[in-house]
This record gives structure tokens, C-alpha cells and sequence, in this order.
């Protein structure tokens, strides 16, 4: 039940997203979310109240597990989500305040974020993705980041929390709820979990498994995990998975995706025939006709990212453009293009682009990857041979490229 105070700042909130739209500064979500938080500050709490809450975490997949979330839950009824993918306060103000009658709801939140924001709506479950270095300059260590959801959990002792057992720092995130859902959901990225972040000593790894030695903090044996044709589950559970979306990060997040729905009620089957639906999330992955090219538009925004999305890369394709900026929302310091493998290009066409192309040139100049340079990146699609080309990009440079071809 919102106060009078509430939805007086709702009301407001209303009217700047209202005149954000008609004077073409842009959606008007933030804009919204902001007054009304400004107004009054207990107003995500106060939308959060009566609900059934999913939320969702983690540096990589966010966006795409929270999507196939609230497909999943949507299998119960109406659901509320942030589904462009603003993640802080006032985006998850705006998503909660847009559907106010749904009794369901698939927030994606920032890492740094989820403690304050679990305090505020009181989830049913939690997912922890995976957690890797992203954006220094703004957040800071992991270890930091781990142990911030480490105690944030330790006040929810109630939710569900789903977990990938992959992960060694999420595993430990998680190792002292009550209630976990371990789900073995992948991830080829390990070295930033070269250290145990509880005692310090090495994380050895024997194939999937992993431990600490000297402690007996080690990968839990998962009641939810996948293959390339099924998805798997308690109690016998077998299911046949065919995505939309590619690669096999995705399918841990659509695993991920349905342990949640189904802690919260969903039918397996259901909930696995909706993540399967999910081919587009907020442009991610779509294909596009530029000219004489057909373009297949990846995001990608730190290292463990990168891996993954040059591993989904046609590399008979035409040509591959990778595109990097460096404004505040990427991270100003690029030195992760140091960690990441660029060494698999063979004989691809491949073009440097963005507004820090000339760095990303001296990285791939030193990886023995053929390239050329040309900053405009739409121009660099223009450059390579007609047919489908494969474009990578950073979060600014994806928006700057999606703006420009809508």
C-alpha cells in the first residue's frame, strides 16, 4: 500500500518521464525513478511490499538471465522488470512502477547495489551469476564486491538463493545461506578466482571441480545443470533446452533462469519453453541488414565477457568488427584489453573501431591479429567484404551503434 507521500511522488516522477518524451531527451525511466526517490526515499520499498521478487546479479548476463527470468515467471502471471536494463535505484523505481498490479517480479540490480535494494523489496530469491574484474575505477576489487553480497545475504536468510557453484566467488557469496540453489551454470573464466576469497589460500581445479586447499571450502554438487541438448534438474528432472540466444553462457543463464521460476512455483517445462523464446535482449545478439552486410551486434564489456563472445563469433564470416570506447560507463581504464584472448583470428577480415580503436589496434597488433583501423564504426562495417559481419562491442560503443541503426 503506497502513503499519500508516495503516490504523490509517483505522480510526479510521471510527469518528468512524461516531459522527457515529448521533448526527445529520451525514455524518461531514470528521469521518473529519480523524482520520485527524490521525493520520497522509502518509495522503493514501498513498491516492493506484496510482491514476489527474483533478483538477479552478477558482472556478466544480467540482462539476459532477467529477461529469461520474467519469461519464466510470466508462466505464473504478470511480472514487473527492468527490462532495458537500468539497474540501479531509479530504473528499478520506474520497471515496479510501471506494472503496480503484478504480484511477480525479475529486477536485474547492480552488484554493488543488491544489498541496499534486498533490504528495500525483501526478494524470494536471489541469483549470483558470476563475478569478475569490471570497471575498477568504479566499483574496485572483487573480493570487495563478494564480501559486500556476503553480508547483504547474511540479512535474507529467507531467500532462495541460486547460485552458480562455477563461480568461485559467487560459491562463496553463497556458502553460508541457508537456502541455496546450486546450479552449474559455467563459465570458462577463472583468473579471478585464483585464491580462495575466504582464506586466501589457491583454488585448485581438476576439470569442473574445483577447492581450497587447506580449507574445506569446494564447488558444491549442483541439483541444476545443462548440456548441449537438455536441461537437468532435481529429483530426475530432464528436459529438452533448444535456445534462441547462442552459446553456452547463455544456456547457464537459462538454467539459472529456471531453477529460479521454478523456487518460486513455475512449471519446469513451462519455464524452459519461455527462456527458450528469448532471441533479443534489449538489442543484445540481434541482426541487422547495414548496406551490403548483414550484421550480428554482440555486447561485450570486460574481460570474462570478451571470452565468451569471441567464442560465439562466426569466424567464416565476412568480417569481424570489435569496437571499444572508454567513457565512464565502460571504464576509463582500459588496460583489460591486455587480458583478453585475441589470439584465435586466423584468416578473418578484422577492423578495429571506437573511440579508443587506436588502443584496441595496438593490442591486437601485438596478439598477430591482420587488422585495420577505422573509428566510425559503422564505417568500419562498410569496410569489410559484403556478407554477414560479426560486431563486437563495449557497453558505450553498443549504444552509440543501436542509436544509430534503430
Amino acid at each position: 500500500m503506497l502513503t499519500i507521500r508516495g503516490r504523490a511522488a509517483l505522480a510526479a516522477g510521471a510527469t518528468a518521464r512524461w516531459a522527457s518524451r515529448v521533448t526527445g531527451r529520451g525514455a524518461g525511466a531514470m528521469i521518473g525513478g529519480l523524482v520520485a526517490m527524490t521525493l520520497d526515499r522509502s518509495i522503493l520499498s514501498q513498491l516492493g511490499q506484496g510482491r514476489r521478487s527474483v533478483v538477479v546479479t552478477g558482472t556478466n548476463g544480467k540482462s539476459t538471465t532477467t529477461r529469461m527470468t520474467a519469461a519464466a515467471l510470466a508462466t505464473l502471471g504478470p511480472v514487473a522488470s527492468n527490462s532495458e536494463g537500468a539497474n540501479m535505484d531509479a530504473g528499478l523505481v520506474a520497471a515496479l512502477a510501471s506494472v503496480r498490479d503484478a504480484e511477480l517480479a525479475a529486477l536485474e540490480v547492480d552488484e554493488m547495489h543488491v544489498p541496499h535494494v534486498s533490504d528495500a523489496v525483501d526478494p524470494s530469491v536471489i541469483v549470483l551469476l558470476n563475478l569478475s574484474r569490471d570497471q575498477l575505477d568504479r566499483v574496485g576489487e572483487i573480493n570487495h564486491i563478494e564480501r559486500t553480497l556476503r553480508g547483504g545475504l547474511a540479512r535474507h536468510r529467507d531467500a532462495v538463493i541460486v547460485a552458480n557453484c562455477d563461480d568461485v566467488l559467487m560459491t562463496s557469496a553463497a556458502y553460508d545461506s541457508p537456502n541455496v540453489v546450486w546450479v552449474a551454470a559455467g563459465g570458462s573464466w577463472s583468473g579471478d578466482s585464483v585464491s580462495c576469497p575466504r582464506s586466501g589460500e589457491i583454488i585448485v581445479r581438476d576439470g569442473r571441480d574445483w577447492r581450497s586447499t587447506g580449507t574445506d571450502f569446494k564447488r558444491p554438487s549442483p541439483q541444476w545443470w545443462f548440456d548441449d541438448t537438455r536441461i537437468y534438474g532435481p529429483d530426475g528432472l530432464v528436459l529438452p533446452m533448444t535456445l534462441a540466444l547462442p552459446g553456452a553462457v547463455n544456456r547457464g543463464n537459462a538454467t539459472q533462469a529456471v531453477a529460479a521460476a521454478v523456487a518460486l512455483g513455475a512449471d519446469p517445462a513451462a519455464a524452459v519453453a519461455a527462456v527458450s523464446g528469448v532471441d533479443e535482449v534489449a538489442g543484445r545478439y540481434r541482426t541487422v541488414q547495414i548496406g551490403s552486410h548483414n550484421a550480428r551486434i554482440l555486447l561485450a564489456k570486460n574481460p570474462a565477457g570478451w571470452q565468451e563472445a569471441l567464442s560465439m563469433v562466426d569466424k567464416q564470416a565476412a568480417g569481424v568488427v570489435i569496437s571499444v570506447n572508454g567513457q565512464v560507463p565502460d571504464g576509463e581504464d582500459l588496460s583489460w584489453l591486455w587480458d583478453v584472448r585475441f589470439e584465435h583470428f586466423d584468416d578473418t577480415v578484422v577492423v578495429a573501431a571506437g573511440e579508443r580503436g587506436t588502443d584496441l589496434a595496438v593490442r591486437l597488433g601485438y596478439a598477430g591479429v591482420e587488422h585495420s583501423l577505422v573509428h566510425d564504426t559503422v564505417a568500419a562495417i562498410g569496410s569489410c567484404p559484403p556478407g554477414h559481419v560479426e560486431v563486437i562491442a563495449n557497453y558505450t560503443a553498443f549504444l552509440q551503434l543501436n542509436r544509430r541503426i534503430s
